[in-house]
């Protein structure tokens, strides 16, 4: 857009309407406090209810439109947001050139999306990953683009009856009153995809999203030229069967990468965020083979280098599987006409074992199968997706399945409130050298609030949480009044006290998630929160998915615990659970409270969110805080080892935690007033984890260990024709043909000769490679380290022993210090360019 510096409106209607509209398409506005106030001057009702300034251009009329514009208030507030446009579009990137270096476009793909309230096509935690990732990726100037869908109805809205129960509703996504604009060829004609099955050909319209310095391109099934059940297939968010959940993943990832290319855009990184999209992996290769006239397994080799793919879910049932015969249905063409492949190879990239036909197609497979790298979301998570994932590598020790681990962050301007950034620019302030505090994108001065009193530190809490009661009574209120129970002001406004502690508790309520694990022994939390000397209060909030009786079952019994112990005035449930709720939440709460059970946290964002504004956490021992905590930023519970939880003793210990250390430290003020204790956990909270757990954080680590390797690495692929590409597809298949004659034929251990024989001993291997030469293998001497990183000694061919029959002698010196049972020999894979063994898993070991 065009930076323009407004003065002065007057009656030019048009002028003001296309400056605004042009500032409503640009999702920057959701994490700028000024455009907030910008939108709320022209319907403070309807920005409350909607946070949607494209549905409030669109509703103002254009008398009250022209005289709000008249006024100086509205007019500095546009400048100032103008200004703030204009400067950040000029401001050196955080992450500069160099330090991108040679990093290439990257797609993005993601079955949902969190960027806004106004644009609701999220369910929760994946979707909030992808929207923090791109926001931090136009904050870093990351040349990168988003792949999603867009969804009719999106994922359901929630409402509480009078007994407890939910009940799902889905309202119609009106693309029209959306932050988003349909893509246009240059000539003005909508852009479209299609997919064409032997049955029917599905067409896909493009829209686009517009944040900051990145756009997300979404696909649209709704198109006029489909058949009425082809147009529903984009209905719902995570809604319906099997067959509508693999449409939509076809859409997601064939039709996504088909959109790119139509679009001329062909990115050096394909970030999968999680295994949703992995179909992008096949219609990437299918495009490589038609521009470089290769075979699939050539594409597919040269490709995958440049596929990135993170998982986040912490256990093998949360994956997407598909029957053989839903697939057949719906891809064994594709496989055959366009991949060039038999169908059942195809089905093999989805399978453990490809030469069982009654396997389902598992789409993380399909994802490992076809990138180049893979992580989880978190250190504990990376472990767990080792784990998980095993199977796919056999005979490989758990530590080295090739996952690794990148915890997920927040973006922080986000979830910050107004009051919470004034103070960092305060602190900021005395800090010139330092990023601005909306950025927080890497370490930070850890006095960065010494100038900051403990008294201003409180006196942020106090607001925060006023604000957040006057809000949870005015929702309260309105979600009673939409099902018929009028409360009345008197007892609306008894309903919390800004001066108690108040917990916050919001969660999907599923049921690893424990969403009743504090009402384990309910007369003791319910004298938690009555405690006359110290209560306590909590606002809940969490969706429970319309399948899930455990879910539904746990809203209800916290709707019976309040009726029970008649505690309105202490605990509220708030209903339909969305981004705008979360954002008071995050900001006004004292104590987030989060009990998953170990370890199926694979990281977890919603505590991460209260840092910036200065709350603190009491959490499991799982996903990222198990990386976070610590005694000076607040309370951990279960097991520090993440080994497993139980519920008697984890609600135990939150009792406990929850009726001494918590309370002594907010409860214990000094002659102010203030907290000391409980300032002191915020102060170091606030320093030293926001900007560790900063979405900034977590997209320079993806930039620096997987978009610049995978660019890198796809670019060698696919120089010259891929001829090196050619050269591994080649290789990996001569290794799979000799493998099976790959034997290690003996073993012995001898003492070193030397001035100090008792330090070392030498290993000596006969090994039998066939048709394979010792530069295809790599020989050595390995020893498990009980949980610590292997002992692992390559050996040396001995050149004047080696056989010509294919039979080679190696050589290695190990340490004498551990008994030689310690060692084994073993034979893997070698080649330079290629990961093993996320590419190649054979390896030997010795009998």
């Amino acid at each position: 857009m065009a930076k323009k510096r407004i003065t002065h409106v007057g009656s030019d209607y048009q002028e003001i309407l296309a400056v605004l509209k042009d500032l409503a398409l640009d999702l920057e506005w959701s994490w700028n406090h000024s455009a907030h106030l910008l939108w709320r001057k022209l319907d403070p009702e309807l920005w409350d209810k909607t946070r949607n300034p494209l549905v409030v251009l669109q509703t103002v009329s254009r008398e009250q439109l022209v005289r709000v514009a008249e006024t100086r208030d509205f007019k500095e507030c546009l400048q100032n947001v103008l200004l703030q446009k204009e400067t950040e579009s000029l401001r050196k990137p955080v992450m500069d050139r160099a330090s991108l270096g040679a990093l290439g476009s990257v797609a993005y793909f993601s079955m949902e999306y969190m960027l806004t309230e106004a644009l609701p096509i999220y369910s929760g935690g994946l979707g909030n990953v992808a929207g923090d990732q791109l926001k931090a990726a136009s904050d870093l100037q990351v040349p990168l683009v988003g792949v999603g869908l867009l969804f009719q109805q999106g994922y359901f809205r929630q409402e509480i009856d009078v007994n407890g129960e939910q009940r799902a509703f889905f309202p119609f996504n009106n693309p029209s009153e959306l932050p988003i604009a349909p893509l246009r060829t240059d000539d003005g004609e909508w852009v479209r995809v299609n997919i064409t099955r032997p049955d029917y050909a599905v067409w896909l319209r493009a829209w686009q999203a517009k944040i900051g310095c990145v756009t997300l391109y979404l696909l649209d099934t709704n198109d006029p030229a489909n058949d009425p059940v082809v147009r529903l297939i984009g209905s719902e968010l995570y809604g319906g069967g099997p067959q509508l959940r693999l449409r939509q993943e076809i859409i997601l990832g064939i039709g996504g990468w088909r959109l790119l290319r139509e679009l001329g855009i062909e990115p050096e990184v394909c970030h999968l965020n999680e295994g949703h999209a992995a179909f992008a992996v096949l219609e990437r290769a299918r495009c490589f083979m038609q521009d470089n006239s290769v075979d699939f397994a050539t594409a597919l080799a040269a490709t995958r280098a440049g596929n990135v793919f993170t998982t986040h879910t912490p256990v093998a049932a949360g994956f997407d599987r598909f029957t053989p015969q839903l697939m057949a249905s719906h891809l064994k063409p594709y496989a055959e006409e366009s991949l060039g492949i038999p169908f059942n190879e195809l089905l093999a990239l989805g399978r453990k074992d490809p030469g069982n036909n009654d396997e389902p197609f598992n789409m993380a497979y399909l994802a490992i199968r076809g990138s180049g790298a893979v992580n989880g979301v978190s250190r504990v998570h990376g472990g767990v997706s080792r784990k998980i994932f095993q199977d796919l590598f056999p005979r490989w020790p758990q530590a080295e399945v090739p996952v690794g681990h990148v915890t997920n962050g927040v973006h922080v301007p986000t979830w910050a409130s107004a009051e919470a950034v004034a103070l960092w620019n305060e602190g900021f302030a005395s800090h010139p050298d330092d990023i601005t505090p909306v950025s927080l994108s890497g370490s930070i001065a850890p006095d960065i609030l010494a100038g900051i009193s403990d008294a201003q530190l409180w006196d942020l809490r106090c607001k925060q949480t006023a604000k957040l009661i006057a809000y949870t009574r005015k929702r309260f209120a309105a979600q009673r009044a939409t099902i018929g129970a009028v409360e009345r002001a008197e007892n609306v406004n008894a309903i919390l006290d800004a001066d108690v502690l108040t917990l916050a508790f919001a969660r999907r309520f599923a049921e690893y998630k424990r969403p009743a694990l504090l009402l384990h022994d309910p007369e003791r939390f319910a004298r938690i929160l009555t405690d006359p000397a110290r209560p306590a209060q909590l606002i809940l909030a969490g969706k429970a998915h319309p399948a899930d009786g455990y879910g539904q079952g746990a809203v209800k019994q916290w709707h019976d615990f309040i009726q029970k112990y008649d505690l309105h005035n202490r605990v509220v449930f708030l209903a339909d659970y969305d981004m705008q709720l979360t954002q008071m939440l995050v900001r006004g709460a004292d104590l987030w409270i989060n009990t998953p059970r170990q370890p199926w946290e694979a990281s977890g964002t919603s505590g991460m969110k209260v840092l910036v504004n200065g709350g603190l956490n009491c959490s499991e021992l799982d996903g990222w805080w198990a990386e976070a905590y610590s005694p000076e930023v607040g309370w951990g519970i279960g097991d520090s080892a993440c080994k497993g939880s139980d519920d008697v003793r984890d609600a135990e210990q939150l009792y406990a935690i929850l009726e001494g250390e918590v309370k002594a430290a907010f409860y214990e003020r000094d002659a102010g007033g203030v907290s000391k204790a409980w300032v002191a956990k915020m102060r170091v909270s606030m320093t030293r984890l926001t900007p560790m757990f900063s979405a900034h954080r977590t997209v320079s680590e993806y930039i620096e260990h997987y978009y610049k390797p995978a660019t890198a690495g796809y670019q060698r692929r696919a120089a010259d024709g891929a001829r090196l590409g050619s050269e591994i597809a080649a290789w990996c298949r001569k290794l799979e043909q000799s493998w099976g004659s790959v034997a290690i034929v003996s073993r012995h251990t001898a003492s070193q000769n030397g001035a100090r024989p008792e330090l070392s001993r030498e290993v000596v291997a006969e090994v039998h490679l066939g048709v394979l030469t010792p530069n295809d293998v790599v020989v050595e001497v390995f020893a498990d380290n009980r949980g610590a990183a292997p002992f692992r000694e390559p050996m040396e061919a001995d050149p004047a022993a080696c056989s010509c029959r294919g039979t080679y002698v190696y050589r290695a010196e190990v340490p004498a210090a551990r008994p030689d049972s310690d060692y084994t020999v073993r034979v893997v894979p070698q080649h330079a360019d290629v990961q093993v063994p996320l590419e190649v898993n054979r390896i030997v070991w010795e009998k």
